[in-house]
């Protein structure tokens, strides 16, 4: 292993070469991620991550930065990626962090702007060995990895025997495994000492409902007990059927609506996905109810907004189907969030899988915290420019 350690006092990163050549070094499909952290100012972006993925069959690199309660993305090429680094490091943040096959690197810029570089590298592995990183894009980073036989993704026509996903079922495997990756981000709010409850609105085929059971259950070992709703009484059948074979005891399905349903009085998650148009109200509004120590909703077919939307000054761009449609989606959606924070849950909208594989891609995860945001006020204002009574402000703001 060679280490290597370089001090500049050059403040204008963009042209020290060391740390120019030592993300040449790193930025490959050997990468794992590079966070850059410590900024400059406390408002705007305060963490960016980059990591390499295939799109398309072409290297990439993805940026997340992250921006209060949202993460924006974009992709990048190598030279991109080098660059929009270094600019990062030029002014706007003091620390960055690589993780790679093929070593580590740091860089820390002080307040008077001596760049430190810290590299650790390993020997170069043979080229010929696939990327695993890279393999199905970060096929190494699942939750459920490929190749590990899974009884209930089999049954559901995701996974072979061998634990091979079906090739036309691949975008399903990925959408189960970053569901998965919201729910490990909230395990913290989970009590292990006692059973969990979690409702389901609108399970469907409950693809989630398993995969959520089956991380939580079995692989972590919470004890819950989780409930799939649906109106379909088919595919009530069919998941309750699979339930009892896979012997999950604590997992359990039944036929009913999102509004009335009275089934238990105490609830501590609530997820809520593709529920259409002001079922997903109903749904949010049934957890702020039960107080739901955590909500995962994500919204579809938001009707309700795109149908009372009126406003003179806007009719310029709302005589445009199109445009007026995907603006009440999401305003729809952002309303939502400020309402839960109205009643006391820290929410973020965040991007459920890419947009590529579905347009209905935003995530609402709200998690309790207790105190109110003081927003109603602002919240009425903007209903009433548009001119838009929607159903959660009606069920949670005015009773």
């Amino acid at each position: 292993m060679m280490k290597q350690e370089y001090k500049t006092g050059v403040k204008p990163l963009i042209t020290d070469n060391r740390l120019e050549s030592t993300l040449e070094y790193f930025l490959n499909d050997r990468l794992l991620q590079v966070i850059i952290s410590n900024p400059v100012s406390k408002e705007g972006c305060m963490k960016v991550k980059v990591r390499p993925l295939l799109l398309r069959g072409a290297l990439t690199f993805q940026a997340e930065e992250f921006v209060g309660k949202q993460a924006f993305h974009k992709n990048l090429s190598c030279e991109e990626a080098k660059n929009y680094i270094m600019d990062l490091l030029k002014d706007r943040f003091r620390q960055a962090q690589i993780t790679s096959q093929i070593g580590n690197g740091s860089v820390l810029v002080s307040k008077k702007g001596t760049v430190t570089v810290k590299c650790s590298k390993t020997a170069q592995p043979k080229m010929t060995a696939k990327p695993p990183v890279l393999e199905h894009n970060r096929k190494k980073r699942y939750v459920l990895e490929e190749g590990r036989p899974v009884p209930f993704l089999e049954d559901l026509g995701v996974m072979t025997s061998e634990g091979a996903v079906v090739r036309s079922r691949y975008d399903k495997f990925r959408q189960i495994n970053r569901f998965l990756e919201f729910i490990e981000d909230i395990i913290p709010r989970l009590d292990k000492s006692k059973e969990t409850t979690i409702i389901d609105f609108g399970c469907g085929k409950s693809y989630l409902t398993f995969a959520m059971y089956y991380y939580l259950k079995e692989l972590k070992g919470y004890p819950v007990r989780i409930i799939g709703l649906d109106l379909k009484q088919d595919v009530i059948n069919r998941c309750n059927q699979l339930s009892e074979r896979y012997g999950f005891e604590k997992l359990n399905f039944y036929h009913g609506d999102i509004a009335s349903y009275e089934g238990v009085d105490h609830v501590d998650m609530v997820v809520t996905l593709h529920a259409c148009d002001t079922a997903t109200d109903y749904a949010l509004a049934k957890a702020v109810t039960w107080g739901a120590s955590v909500i995962l909703s994500v919204p579809c077919c938001q009707h309700e907004w795109n149908k009372q939307m009126e406003n003179e000054l806007m009719k310029p761009v709302f005589q445009y189907g199109l445009i007026k449609e995907r603006m009440a989606a999401l305003y729809t959606d952002a309303l939502r969030a400020e309402i839960l924070e109205n009643q006391g849950y820290r929410t973020q909208i965040l991007e459920f899988i890419d947009m590529e594989h579905t347009p209905k891609n935003i995530l609402i995860r709200a998690v309790k915290q207790g105190e109110r945001k003081d927003n109603q006020k602002e919240i009425q204002e903007i209903l009433d420019f548009l001119h838009v009574q929607p159903t959660l402000a009606k069920l949670l703001l005015n009773s």
